[in-house]
């Protein structure tokens, strides 16, 4: 891991629970899961019931803990914790930046990033958390890499002062069905040798609905997977749902004693959530996602509603039109059929008055002419005159 964190608890309480956690800190064999456990609260929160904390996947509340200057030191060890897969060099040290993107339409206005560090090495991390699924997030986020990308970019720069961007997604829904993992990473790489072109773009997709769904199948091992135990704990409150996981949190409240930059998180979240002003700001941003989440399901709901009525017009003209195209078929082909009949019934008295004029004694050019039957055919007619006469 890029953060070594001293496994020796800091603590001067050497209760009997104390002395188990202790050694499972000193032997991760010792770790009993967590079905095993007592679901009883200890001493992590102190003053805030569960249902008082902030959903940490609300964009307010992330920002608020995770973009603040004097929570600087929870940021690095959770940046970390994600960059560490993609083998990049621990980070030390950040700056904040607050950087404004043009609208991604005509009429946007100007849209702040959720949060925007800067590295030691100049590197630039965008972090976006998404609660709900209402944008063509892959896009989005190419499209805000490239926004911060080219941003520093002054005339008769080079483009060597180009650093690189890694752009970061939490997401509170599920975005790639084809794998169950719920943290995957994405670089641009040559097609068949898989060599990596450039190391100034990278994406990482955090899915909290599959880290969830690993954390209840028993799959998650938060006690080594620095990671793990962070996404947790935004996994934690579920403002959706209306629900705490206190599973959840007993796992992590163990965890704390020997992660001390956990522990400073918990308490941060702590005193941010029990801050009136905060809470309010807080209450706001979940209004206007619920505001918008309503409008969203009354547009859905109305284009069902028109689409159903357009079916329901359209199955009516429909038939009313295969109607009257039915009739004109049909009377076509009553047409059609009476012209034949006719022609028929026209051939036959023709036939009927050639039979006639024969008996009488008319010769059959005579017949012919009168007629307007063919010649072959006033043969035949008289051939079956003389046959019957026999």
């Amino acid at each position: 891991m890029c953060l070594k964190i001293p496994l020796k608890p800091l603590l001067q309480d050497q209760s009997s629970e104390y002395a188990a956690l202790t050694k499972v800190m000193e032997d991760p064999s010792n770790y009993k899961p967590k079905s095993d456990r007592k679901n009883r609260r200890t001493t992590l929160l102190r003053q805030i019931p569960f249902q008082r904390l902030m959903d940490l996947k609300v964009d307010y509340a992330f920002k608020q803990l995770f973009g603040n200057e004097k929570n600087k030191d929870i940021t690095v060890v959770f940046l970390n914790a994600i960059l560490q897969k993609t083998g990049r060099n621990c980070i030390k040290d950040i700056s904040f930046s607050n950087i404004e993107t043009g609208g991604e339409y005509v009429d946007d206005k100007q849209s702040r990033l959720d949060l925007l560090v800067t590295t030691e090495a100049d590197e630039r991390i965008n972090v976006e958390i998404q609660f709900t699924n209402k944008y063509d997030m892959i896009k989005r986020s190419i499209y805000y890499w490239s926004r911060v990308y080219q941003n520093p970019l002054q005339k008769k720069m080079s483009y060597k002062g180009l650093k690189p961007v890694i752009a970061i997604n939490v997401m509170n829904f599920s975005l790639f069905a084809q794998t169950e993992r719920f943290h995957t990473m994405y670089h641009l790489y040559e097609d068949e040798e898989k060599f990596k072109l450039t190391d100034v773009i990278e994406f990482h997709f955090i899915e909290m609905p599959k880290l969830m769904k690993a954390w209840k199948e028993e799959k998650l091992d938060p006690w080594n997977d620095v990671l793990v135990r962070w996404l947790l704990m935004l996994g934690m409150v579920d403002y959706r749902k209306n629900k705490i996981y206190e599973d959840i949190y007993h796992e992590l409240e163990g965890i704390t004693m020997k992660d001390k930059t956990l522990r400073n998180a918990f308490q941060n979240w702590e005193e941010l959530s029990m801050t009136q002003e905060q809470y309010l700001a807080y209450e706001s941003r979940l209004k206007r996602i619920n505001d918008e989440e309503a409008a969203e399901r009354d547009a859905e709901l109305r284009l069902q509603e028109a689409k159903e009525k357009a079916i329901k017009e359209g199955r009516k003209q429909g038939i009313e039109e295969g109607i009257k195209e039915g009739i004109k078929e049909g009377i076509k082909e009553g047409r059609e059929k009476g012209r034949e009949e006719g022609k028929e019934e026209g051939k036959r008295e023709k036939e009927a008055i050639a039979s006639r004029l024969l008996a009488k004694g008319m010769t059959i050019e005579e017949v012919v002419e009168i007629t307007r039957i063919s010649k072959n055919k006033v043969i035949e007619i008289q051939y079956c005159l003389v046959k019957n006469k026999k």
